[in-house]
């Protein structure tokens, strides 16, 4: 899978940002079934966050200026209306910055290709002896459900069960027949090179095995079992997230997350909120302090060419005090919306 990939559905198991609904696969909006009262909590702990709202920013200072795209990773058809908007723009742009561009994928994929140990642990206990009988029985009907034998998954390193769980099993089985995922980022990326526009890497193609390195086995024990409320089912958890992409709440999504683990996830209130603030930590907070200089950096050099940059990135790295915007804005940078007929209004 591409670090993209990975990320997001890393991402969307501890229930942080979105896998896809793509057309192919059919589930229905949770937030449809919720008690009024539930959905009155996650919208007011939403409301709390800065830049809660919207998927596309402009930001600027001096003659510096950003056009920030909160993206969504997998396939949608409703990328057309993002991408007749800002098409234009990033043939214009003296560069496109991105998570991971083509040459930091193709490394990742040769990576894993070449040292399975990157997500096979061949010398620790297995995760059945880590989490016990009923809860890898759990689990293992969960991966099978993936396309991941028993034998096989019980030597996985945690944080890769639950990058798969965070993947329902039809998107999977969609993902793997196109080969490959056709979300927003790729399309920005296509577009780039069709201009000869410059794509370069906010962070390097090995990120993905930095991020849970100093875990102790019990959080990576308990990140599983975060996991797994969402993963029973996946369908509909997808569509409500990419529901909720498109009609701009980010932070809902976070806070839907952490509701539904605080209910199903056998964790205790203390527990799950530690789990959520470890994730923000790794998976958002420390990323986006080190996104600022280089986007800040190809601000400054465009700058000098009379141009503008383009950055796009999974939404969830917008919002929060801790986010790509909020970061800039304490830099000095102004920050305004960007509206796209029907994304972001619940079209």
């Amino acid at each position: 899978m591409r670090l993209k990939s990975l990320l997001t559905a890393f991402i969307a198991v501890a229930t942080l940002a979105w896998p896809a609904a793509a057309q192919d696969c059919v589930g229905r909006n949770l937030f449809d079934d919720m008690a009024p009262e539930r959905l009155a909590q996650l919208r007011a702990a939403t409301d709390a966050v800065p830049h809660h709202k919207g998927l596309f920013w402009r930001a600027g200072k001096g003659d510096s200026h950003v056009l920030l795209l909160g993206t969504y990773h997998f396939a949608d058809p409703r990328h057309e209306r993002t991408m007749a908007r800002f098409g234009p723009e990033i043939d214009r742009a003296a560069a496109l910055l991105v998570e991971a561009g083509p040459a930091e994928e193709a490394k990742l994929a040769e990576a894993m290709a070449a040292d399975p140990t990157l997500v096979v642990d061949t010398t620790g206990p297995t995760l059945p002896e880590r989490l016990g009988e009923a809860d890898w029985q759990a689990l293992s009907a969960a991966l099978e459900d993936r396309g991941l034998p028993a034998l096989i998954a019980s030597k996985l390193r945690p944080w890769y069960v639950a990058v798969m769980l965070g993947i329902s099993p039809c998107m999977k089985r969609m993902v793997e027949a196109r080969g490959d995922a056709g979300g927003l980022d790729h399309l920005l990326i296509a577009r780039a090179e069709a201009a000869d526009v410059p794509v370069r890497a906010l962070e390097p193609w090995d990120t993905v095995f930095t991020l849970f390195r100093d875990m102790t086995p019990k959080e990576e024990e308990d990140m599983i079992r975060a996991a797994m409320p969402a993963a029973a089912y996946a369908d509909d958890y997808a569509t409500t997230l990419s529901d909720s992409y498109f009609a701009g709440d980010s932070w809902l999504i976070w806070e839907f997350g952490r509701f539904d683990a605080y209910e199903n996830s056998g964790l205790g209130r203390d527990e799950v909120d530690r789990q959520m603030r470890l994730a923000q930590e790794k998976l958002m907070d420390q990323r986006n302090e080190s996104w600022i200089q280089p986007i800040e950096q190809a601000a400054a050099d465009a700058a000098r060419q009379g141009k503008g940059v383009v950055a796009g990135f999974g939404a969830l790295h917008l919002p929060g005090r801790h986010g790509v915007l909020q970061l800039l804005q304490d830099r000095g940078w102004t920050i305004s919306p960007v509206t796209v007929e029907g994304i972001g209004d619940g079209g």
